[in-house]
């Protein structure tokens, strides 16, 4: 079975140039960072694959931005007989075949991403601190309007369920100590 795994980093990125044109069975796409394998999408795929199976993956750093994590989920897929393809790469890796060639530019190209996302957040952080000395650096939307923040105070107050309260709000247990806190 050849088994497709797409990944954007963010929902208003478009997953339709990635593995366009290749026939596969079934897919599994995760709109989410690469910084780390905590994807609810990869971590289905990695699940339904079994051995004879073929990942189909449209390049290395869709999978991971991290060295380690490629390297790791490469070999553990292969040790379990499950062969992984990097499309743009032209790559493809199988239990029963190794190709220190192969390897090495899978280590060399997942150094690469690493190193470029490493770069992208120092550019990230440089680019907030030119904004915040400038004054116009706002930060993250607040999760609740001023409104919305007094209820939930009132509601805690009250002493219903901080849980229950967080929950009719959208907003995580973290999220609402924070918004406690910040009346006091």
């Amino acid at each position: 079975m050849q088994v497709g795994y797409i990944r954007v980093s963010s929902v208003e990125q478009n997953t339709e140039r990635q593995l366009d044109g290749v026939q596969v069975d079934k897919t599994f796409t995760d709109k989410a960072s690469g910084k780390d394998t905590n994807r609810p999408q990869l971590q289905a795929a990695l699940e339904f694959v079994r051995e004879g199976d073929r990942l189909v993956v449209h390049s290395m750093d869709r999978l991971a931005r991290n060295t380690e994590d490629l390297l790791r989920m490469v070999r553990e897929l292969t040790g379990k007989g499950v062969s992984v393809q990097f499309h743009k790469e032209n790559l493809t890796f199988k239990a029963d075949q190794a190709d220190p060639m192969a390897t090495l530019m899978l280590t060399m190209l997942g150094a690469f991403a690493q190193f470029e996302r490493s770069l992208l957040r120092e550019r990230q952080r440089e680019g907030i601190a030119v904004a915040k000395a400038k004054g116009v650096y706002r930060g993250r939307k607040a999760a609740l309007s001023a409104e919305q923040a007094v209820q939930l105070r009132q509601r805690v107050a009250a002493g219903e369920a901080k849980a229950a309260v967080a929950r009719h709000f959208g907003i995580s247990r973290e999220t609402l100590y924070q918004y406690i806190k910040a009346e006091a």
